[in-house]
């Protein structure tokens, strides 16, 4: 490395460990991505799975780390409680846990919690949108961030007032492999493509108020009457359930929407937003994450002039 790293992000999830180094300007000198979820992580030990990733990219031993996501659930490292809405972004991340025994300093942010009729929880998705919020400079709104549990979150004069979840990814995941639509989709998981007729067609009847488990099994007649393929399969799937999500959420107002996203999720709610006449502009999802994690860190380790690692 050409400059020497300020401090280690990390995005510890339930499948898949993502580890930023970043100097002090917040740019990345070096990234890792694994498979080392929060599962493999409780086997392996979670203090050695950190280690050896930040080894792999030569971290001094006394750069500090800061965490988002399940690594501080329950089930995780060490539990980092939530935080009520209403809250304040930037005093959730300032209140992080620091990991006792460790020889180097690593924090772990909180998540967010929504108590009452409608209770709710976060982990990880409330680091991607104080990125969001920095990189949009952003006080009012609706920030949607699509994945296994899509989030949507209201945003009031700068803090989060409320906000919703939507099983979206994991249903995908749940119908495509392990029910009879497993045997239309079957290895197309990657191949929904937003615009495939049956995307379309799927996404319109949603927002139309059609039945989403009366729609399922649609896809397997197609397949045995019509000679659906996987590809459209998948389409009409993943059209369904986005339909359903964007149909479902008391949230939309006549306010932009802010949709944190990056790759396949980017492009899929991007097409249904425009479908669905939504205005929105897009910040990339990791971005926003590093973003939001770097903020932490500098809160947490305010860099003085002449600070070096």
């Amino acid at each position: 490395m050409s400059q020497a790293p300020v401090y280690a992000l990390s995005d510890w999830g339930t499948t898949r460990f993502r580890l930023w180094l970043v100097d002090a300007a917040g740019h990345v000198l070096g990234e890792k991505r694994a498979d080392d979820g929060l599962d493999v992580s409780r086997v392996k030990g979670f203090a050695s799975v950190l280690e050896g990733h930040l080894a792999s990219l030569g971290a001094p031993s006394n750069l500090p780390v800061v965490i988002c996501g399940m690594a501080g659930s329950r089930q995780g490292w060490i539990e980092a409680n939530y935080v009520p809405v209403p809250a304040d972004l930037n005093a959730i991340l300032s209140g992080s846990v620091k990991l006792p025994d460790m020889a180097r300093d690593v924090r772990i942010i909180p998540g967010l919690c929504q108590t009452g009729d409608a209770p709710n929880v976060m982990r990880g998705e409330e680091t991607q949108l104080l990125g969001a919020i920095l990189d949009r400079n952003l006080s009012n709104g609706i920030i949607a961030m699509p994945g296994t549990h899509s989030k949507w979150v209201e945003l009031e004069q700068g803090r989060a007032k409320a906000f919703a979840t939507y099983m979206t990814g994991e249903l995908y995941a749940l119908m495509s492999q392990q029910s009879i639509l497993r045997h239309s989709v079957q290895d197309a998981t990657e191949l929904a493509s937003p615009d495939h007729p049956q995307f379309i067609a799927a996404l319109k009847s949603m927002l139309a108020g059609g039945s989403l488990l009366g729609q399922f099994f649609s896809i397997r007649a197609a397949m045995l009457l019509n000679d659906l393929k996987p590809e459209g399969a998948a389409s009409r799937l993943s059209g369904l359930l986005i339909g359903a999500e964007i149909a479902g959420t008391k949230l939309i107002s006549n306010n932009k929407i802010t949709l944190v996203a990056s790759g396949a999720m980017a492009t899929l709610y991007g097409k249904a937003f425009e479908i669905a006449g939504l205005a929105f502009d897009l910040v990339d999802a990791d971005e926003a994450v590093r973003k939001g994690l770097f903020v932490a860190a500098s809160g947490i380790w305010p860099l003085t002039q002449g600070t070096s690692s």
